[in-house]
């Protein structure tokens, strides 16, 4: 998932924003969509993009609190997720030297 978002401590991070990536992975049981082919059977990738996009639409100094709160919202709303993995990357991240991108990994679910 891409999005144009205000995380960061400088103030110009806050003001011109930055493209973030969001990658989510789980373990979701697919046994009844491989045989109904109906949504209803599986997990809602839609509905995980619109958490995300909430989250990411909360300007937060760290990567760790926005990736924190994306796995926290994700629990929440899906308790029937065995585990996930929720990693947020920041493009150029402003350090000294060269950096294409930082990235925070978390990991959540109800048999993490």
């Amino acid at each position: 998932m891409q999005f144009m978002a205000f995380h960061g401590v400088l103030p110009e991070e806050r003001r011109e924003g930055n493209l973030f990536l969001v990658d989510f992975k789980c373990r979701y049981p697919i046994g009844a969509a491989m045989e109904s082919d109906e949504l209803v059977d599986t997990l809602d990738y839609g509905h995980i993009h619109r958490l995300v996009a909430k989250e990411m639409s909360v300007p937060s100094d760290l990567l760790e609190h926005v990736a924190g709160r994306i796995a926290r919202s994700i629990e929440a709303s899906h308790p029937d997720i065995p585990w996930f993995a929720v990693t947020v990357s920041k493009q150029s991240p402003p350090v000294e030297g060269r950096a294409e991108w930082s990235r925070v990994t978390v990991e959540g679910g109800c048999g993490k």
